[in-house]
Order: C-alpha cells, then sequence, then structure tokens
C-alpha cells in the first residue's frame, strides 16, 4: 500500500490526501512513466543529461492550471539547450493536444500520468479523492536529483515561479 499524508495540503480550504511520498530537495527523483500520446511513453530517463523543471497541474482545462502552463511555456522559450521544462497531468493526450494547439503551447513538452498514475504516486502528488495530480513543481539537475521542490499549499492556488525559476538558473 502505497503512503497516504492527509491534511497537508487543501481545495477550497477543504484538507485532502496525496498518495505517494514528500519527495525532498537533495533526494535522488523517482523514476516515472507517461504519456506523450495515447501510444508513446516517457520516462524520466528519456531526459537524461538535461535540467528539468516539472510543472505538476490537476488538469489544464481549469483557468489556474492554464496560467500556470502558459507562464512556463514563456520561460521554456528562454532557456538553453539542456534544459527542459514538462508539464504533467492526468489529462488525456486528445485533451492535452487540443489545449496546446489552442494555447500556443509549443515550448515545453506536455505529458500525462492517466494511465498508471505512475508520476503522481512517485512523486506524492496523486490526490486520493480524485484520481487527479496536485499542483507542485520539481527542479531537477542533470543526474535527477531534486534541486527545488513546491507542493502547492492550496490547489487553486499559483506556485511561487520566481523560487523555481531562481532554483532553475542555478544549474544552467
Amino acid at each position: 500500500m502505497k503512503e497516504e499524508r492527509t491534511g497537508v495540503v487543501t481545495i477550497g480550504q477543504n484538507p485532502i490526501t496525496l498518495v505517494g511520498p514528500e519527495l525532498k530537495v537533495g533526494e535522488q527523483a523517482p523514476n516515472f512513466t507517461l504519456n506523450k500520446d495515447v501510444m508513446r511513453e516517457v520516462s524520466l530517463s528519456d531526459y537524461d543529461g538535461k535540467v528539468k523543471l516539472i510543472s505538476v497541474v490537476p488538469s489544464l482545462d481549469t483557468g489556474t492550471c492554464d496560467a500556470q502552463t502558459r507562464r512556463f511555456n514563456i520561460e521554456a522559450a528562454k532557456q538553453v539547450e539542456n534544459v527542459v521544462i514538462l508539464t504533467i497531468s492526468v489529462d488525456l493526450p486528445f485533451a492535452q493536444s487540443r489545449f496546446c494547439s489552442t494555447a500556443g503551447i509549443d515550448k515545453l513538452e506536455v505529458l500525462s500520468d492517466y494511465k498508471y498514475r505512475s508520476f503522481g504516486q512517485a512523486y506524492g502528488v496523486l490526490i486520493k479523492e480524485l484520481q487527479l495530480d496536485h499542483r507542485a513543481i520539481f527542479v531537477l539537475d542533470t543526474n535527477n536529483i531534486i534541486r527545488y521542490v513546491e507542493y502547492v499549499q492550496e490547489l487553486t492556488s499559483q506556485p511561487n515561479y520566481e523560487a523555481a525559476l531562481e532554483a532553475l538558473r542555478k544549474l544552467v
């Protein structure tokens, strides 16, 4: 049975349960399997040698998630070659693709945790009650060591963009 953490984050000020461990700075990032589209899967090793900023959102179809993804798309355009920015949600790849084409998201990679929820469980962001991934930011160095982590306290709040981007800048 996976570890459960209750009352550490909220949605509408109501406590929710996160499945998986609370990851900390300095730890090795866990592996994951995500969908690039319905047929193609990727894992952490597909990004070996790159600095990674991982932006986790519950669903691209909400205003806060839309804003977060647009912000990191702008930041992705400013990055050097060995940096990748990933946005992860449990939205179906079809919906993600439609969102990206409509919103002009073309500088970051959008990946889906819909099939296995392996990312959500490994990174401690799977919301037990909703089976969505909770809003969070992870910055990993080229060796997949976690250098920054933020589990956003309230699901409907924005993450601390400047702190995440500062952690990213220190690695490039």
